[in-house]
């Protein structure tokens, strides 16, 4: 009988996009969803980034563009990098993908071989295990959990490397808890990778800045780290820029021109028009993305207050990105009113779907079984009803 790959039957789907597919599903049968399970600013992108791609258009930038990405764009990141995180690259170092989800994909398939490890703390964005996979490696999880804020320690670190060890991917601000490494935190785990030769950082840094503590730490400034770390950081987030599909990695140049080779077989370079409209977001004004910041800063402060008033959840505060990660573990065991056990996380969230009309994601599929993810990328009114919907569906059961 015919079948697809061993390298696919290895994969999960995407539970995120799962769990927004079947809200969207409900939605077109008339039943009013609130959608909390996706990861997607809902401002529009700034109107100078969109005259940026509508000039673009009109100057004819309708050709295959570079595999690694404009110069001129990538020489923006540069300047970026400079600016806001005092870290000095070449433009030989600034490889620009579809969208950063291709970025880290990229990254984990140009650096680790079949059999090398992958150390992945928990909870972790659900298409990092994935992507070690498909290039054949070894995801090994460590365990950070809501008492330690969702933070891996130098210890577990240390205790979690092997031989096998080829990389480290570290997501801050954190997809999907919203925890922040501080400065020392970072140094005290780039300490623990300078004493091993040959392991790689994969920065995560997309939601760098949404961040409600301050200025954003990369692992990449301390000394010798640089050589050892992939940054990955793109437009979706800070701009609402998610359907442009630009994303970039920052790296050692042979990093770079390994990527590049890849890309250049799978998918050459990214979308012409799109990359103008990215050049635009970084070179220009940056009040669009500290206005949508306090936006996301005053709903993290609203869907926490309201979270933290039902019974069984446990709360706590997420210094950047733009989701509540709560503890939910004390309803398992409990009864619907339709005569259901809700035996785990993914239950618990198909419950709130069907019950309560809002979709959110177990957190199953983020490795932390006790918790659900909930995105407060909507309005104040979506939240504060969702909330009230999600109180009085708990509330239901015994």
């Amino acid at each position: 009988m015919a079948q697809l790959s061993n390298r696919l039957q290895r994969l999960a789907p995407s539970a995120t996009l799962a769990m927004s597919q079947k809200s969207a599903e409900m939605k077109a049968q008339g039943i009013d969803v609130i959608n909390m399970s996706v990861g997607e600013p809902d401002f529009n992108t700034p109107d100078h980034i969109k005259e940026a791609a509508k000039q673009a258009i009109d100057q004819n930038y309708s050709r295959y563009s570079p595999v690694p990405g404009y110069p001129e764009l990538r020489k923006a990141i540069v300047e970026k990098l400079k600016r806001e995180n005092g870290l000095d690259y070449q433009t030989s170092e600034i490889l620009v993908s579809n969208g950063a989800k291709q970025s880290v994909c990229n990254t984990v398939m140009a650096l680790v071989n079949p059999g090398e490890e992958v150390i992945i703390p928990a909870p972790y964005w659900v298409s990092y295990p994935q992507m070690a996979l498909l290039a054949g490696g070894t995801p090994v999880f460590v365990n950070a959990t809501f008492e330690q804020n969702f933070k891996m320690t130098p210890e577990q670190l240390e205790a979690a490397i092997t031989p096998k060890t080829r990389l480290l991917i570290l997501c801050s601000p954190s997809n999907p808890t919203g925890s922040v490494y501080n400065k020392e935190e970072l140094r005290a785990l780039a300490n623990i990778i300078l004493k091993h030769d040959d392991i790689f950082v994969l920065a995560d840094e997309i939601y760098e800045h949404i961040n409600y503590v301050g200025h954003h730490e990369s692992i990449a400034q301390f000394p010798g780290m640089k050589e050892r770390t992939i940054i990955v950081n793109g437009v979706s987030k800070a701009y609402a820029m998610t359907g442009w599909r630009i994303g970039y990695i920052a790296a050692p140049e042979w990093i770079v021109k390994g990527c590049n080779k890849l890309q250049g077989q799978y998918t050459s370079g990214p979308c012409s028009v799109s990359q103008k409209a990215a050049e635009a977001a970084y070179v220009e004004s940056q009040l669009c993305v500290e206005e949508m910041r306090q936006a996301f800063e005053r709903r993290r402060d609203l869907i926490v207050s309201l979270a933290r008033q039902i019974p069984g959840l446990e709360v706590n505060v997420p210094e950047g990105a733009f989701y509540l990660f709560p503890k939910c573990s004390s309803f398992y065991g409990k009864t619907a009113p339709d005569g259901s056990t809700v035996g785990n996380s993914t239950d618990l969230a198909m419950y709130l779907l069907k019950e309560a009309h809002v979709a959110t994601v177990g957190g199953d599929a983020f490795g932390d079984p006790d918790c659900f993810r909930m995105s407060y990328a909507t309005s104040d009114e979506n939240i504060r009803e969702a909330i009230r919907r999600i109180a009085e569906a708990l509330g239901k059961l015994k």
